[in-house]
């Protein structure tokens, strides 16, 4: 027996930490001459021989371990030479293979230097499992980043979870384990068994697989990703030459298996594919311009939403397989439909089988709590300062935007990356190096994530879920800000939300709720939306926070309110089933309640989102007046006793202002005067009280004729009818 014993008892034990040195080829000296020696781990082994692939020649080895440990020299060659294995098993049978311990790391040195430095920015491609061929030869490579680790195998369906079989070995000092496996097919599930510092066995799913196993297995699929063919050239060619502050952007907000079920199959959810068509129709119909999906990643529990992220680069197993996404959005982008995607950086879940403690050590996370642990939900936070993090999650972002194509990312709770006191008592906490409570690590890696994706993505938006009044969240990082493209105006969906709950009698003591978000309003680039957290945890939908009444009233103001939001300058975001107006609160385990559409109230809801989507597109002033303060213009703020606004949205020519004049109390207001800026007819583009809407159809005749009236210090005005709780927009046609 030529091997250690020490070394040999290490493979028994699966404690080996660079088993490359003992298993496979290598060269030795006998006697004083120069020869190889085979070595060979294998499971079900009565018998093994080394065949020389040139010659066919072969060289028995000898069993030195009854658990299937095989050694041998290779007759008098005193030179290495490219071989393969020959087993004949206990039951007879005989196996041909290229051995796993003949070939080099697939993950080269400087592919390491970058990871560890932080500024490999496609780890994904390096990391993980691979299909590829090495020498001609097919089979998988694997990557795992452990340093902590002892002793990191590959284990799976083709070694029976056996980790003393596939041991990887060590790459240097950059905590990268690494191995390749020939043989391995296209569809093979695998973990990493990990062996710890303190002796413990860990068995974690692949950070940057591509593809997993339904709980509670949770095994990584090895799935080919890059090979899809693409029609959605077009789109992207578009996408990249667009400035999205300048173009309409109305998205609709998306749980994906709670939109629509088939019904006759037993209330199932849509599949990827099924989604790709039904989806689009709707969206083509409803003039949205993006479609933005609520986390798509894979995540083990329905009831997190798809918040608690286990797999940062895989498309969720279960409405198809990772193709099948890609369809999808492909589908989308043939139909010029823009695809965004909720992505969750701030903060994993402490299921054991992922992230959390992975190499038995926090690796992704804070070890301590007061910095790692979100006492909200439960959940890990990352380790913003560690490199090999910050590169794990930036490899997400850019990962969605090459395989998938997506148009987008919104990063959800930023605000809780920003601040190190957040949602803290005090002494929960642990100060920044300058004695602050903002997150500087978290907030560089924003920044950075933000310039990388506008860098090898142009055209695509990051849009932040930010709900403070931290400075400069959507400028350019070179100015100081964090470099988003926009930010959602939280402040403003509270404040206009606070007071259609009111009953109109006491609307007129909260005139400054509809005109304080003006203040701000240019401060950032906003989108104004209602999401998802509006319409659940026991605050009823959208229809059903309007102000007491009956349905039909409070569709009236529902309409009113969405008027009044498409007609404020900012980018437009509405969480599925509100453009209807469901009466019942969201539920993600369930579909949205369609059958409504049957009833005036509901379908006028959704009649008006359209047409105002339709008119979004078209009306220069509204895209406009989007980012830049000189494309909007107070005409009448003041009118509290009549809960009345008045402004104006301007565009590049006179020719395309619009007025909007906003009336939310329930009586009907004939001759109401408002000041304009030129003479000549204002025509009514949109009338919430429409009788199309399901309104009582009071309004001015399709327009007004403007008087020399001065008013509201305008050298001419309106005379207008406002029906009770209504949006007007009209526009100036000379």
């Amino acid at each position: 027996m030529i091997i250690e014993k020490n070394d040999l008892a290490a493979l028994l034990k699966a404690e080996h930490w660079q088993p490359h040195a003992v298993l496979g080829m290598h060269p030795v000296k006998q006697k004083g001459k120069k020869r190889v020696v085979v070595r060979a781990f294998l499971r079900d082994a009565a018998s093994c021989e080394v065949v020389d692939i040139a010659t066919d020649e072969r060289f028995p080895l000898t069993k030195i371990a009854p658990e299937g440990v095989f050694e041998g020299l290779a007759g008098d060659r005193a030179e290495v030479f490219r071989y393969r294995l020959r087993v004949e098993t206990h039951q007879r049978e005989i196996h041909q293979f290229f051995d796993p311990y003949a070939f080099l790391p697939t993950v080269g040195d400087q592919d390491l230097y970058l990871f560890n430095e932080g500024n490999e920015h496609r780890p994904y491609t390096k990391l993980g499992a691979h299909l590829r061929a090495v020498d001609g030869v097919p089979g998988v490579s694997f990557a795992v980043w452990a340093p902590s680790a002892r002793r990191v195998s590959v284990v799976g369906d083709f070694n029976h979870w056996d980790g003393r079989f596939h041991p990887m070995r060590a790459l240097g000092s950059s905590g990268v384990w690494e191995l390749f496996v020939p043989g391995i097919a296209e569809g093979a599930k695998y973990k990493f068994e990990i062996f710890d510092q303190a002796g413990l066995l860990q068995v974690k799913t692949d950070p940057y697989a591509t593809f997993y196993e339904a709980p509670p297995y949770n095994a990584s699929i090895i799935r080919d990703v890059d090979h899809y063919e693409w029609s959605d050239a077009e789109w992207m060619k578009k996408r990249a030459a667009t400035n999205w502050k300048d173009a309409p952007v109305s998205i609709y907000e998306v749980h994906f298996s709670s939109w629509k079920r088939v019904v006759d199959d037993g209330g199932r959810p849509f599949s990827y594919r099924e989604m790709a068509h039904e989806l689009t129709r709707y969206v083509l119909e409803m003039g949205f311009t993006h479609v933005e999906f609520m986390p798509l990643a894979e995540h083990p529990f329905d009831g997190s939403w798809g918040y608690q992220v286990t797999g940062f680069f895989a498309p969720t197993q279960r409405f198809g397989e990772p193709a099948d996404f890609q369809y999808l959005v492909d589908t989308l982008h043939q139909n010029g439909i823009g695809v965004i995607m909720d992505w969750v950086p701030a903060h994993f879940p402490t299921d054991a089988f992922a992230l959390a403690k992975f190499d038995g050590s926090a690796l992704y996370e804070h070890a301590d709590p007061r910095q790692g642990f979100h006492m909200d939900w439960g959940t890990l936070i990352p380790n913003f300062g560690r490199h090999e993090v910050v590169c794990f999650l930036i490899g997400s972002a850019l990962a969605w935007m090459e395989r998938y194509h997506i148009d987008g990312l919104r990063v959800d709770a930023v605000a809780s990356m920003l601040y190190l006191d957040y949602s803290r008592e005090e002494g929960e906490w642990i100060p920044n190096q300058y004695g602050g409570r903002e997150n500087i690590e978290a907030i560089n890696f924003l920044r950075k994530a933000n310039d990388l994706v506008h860098k090898y993505y142009p055209g695509t938006l990051m849009i932040a879920e930010e709900s403070t009044a931290f400075g400069g969240v959507s400028r350019p990082t070179e100015g100081g800000g964090l470099g988003f493209d926009f930010k959602w105006n939280m402040g403003w969906m509270h404040d206009t939300l606070e007071y259609f709950k009111k009953d109109p009698l006491y609307r007129r003591f909260h005139q400054n709720s509809l005109t304080f978000g003006m203040i701000y309003q240019y401060s950032e680039d906003f989108v104004q939306v209602f999401s998802h957290d509006e319409v659940v945890h026991g605050k009823g939908s959208m229809l059903m926070r309007m102000a007491a009444g009956s349905i039909t009233d409070k569709a009236h103001a529902l309409r009113a309110l969405y008027t009044l939001m498409w007609a404020w300058p900012g980018k437009k975001t509405l969480f599925m089933g509100c453009e209807f107006g469901q009466s019942g609160e969201w539920s993600y385990d369930r579909s949205l309640d369609w059958g409504l559409l049957q009833y005036q109230d509901h379908k006028g809801v959704r009649d008006i989102v359209r047409d105002l989507n339709k008119l979004y597109r078209k009306e220069p002033a509204l895209v406009y007046g989007d980012t830049r303060s000189d494309g909007f213009e107070w005409v009448a703020a003041g009118d509290a006793e009549s809960s009345v606004i008045a402004f104006l949205r301007k565009g590049k020519d006179p020719s395309d202002t619009l007025l909007v004049v906003g009336h939310y109390t329930p009586v009907v207001r004939h001759n109401y005067t408002v000041g304009v800026p030129f003479a000549g007819f204002w025509r009514e583009l949109v009338n919430s009280d429409a009788k199309e809407y399901g309104g009582a159809g009071e309004g001015n005749l399709g327009g007004k004729e403007a008087e020399d009236l001065p008013w509201d210090g305008r050298a001419h005005s309106l005379r207008l009818t406002l029906p009770g709780n209504s949006t007007l927009v009209f526009k100036y046609e000379g």
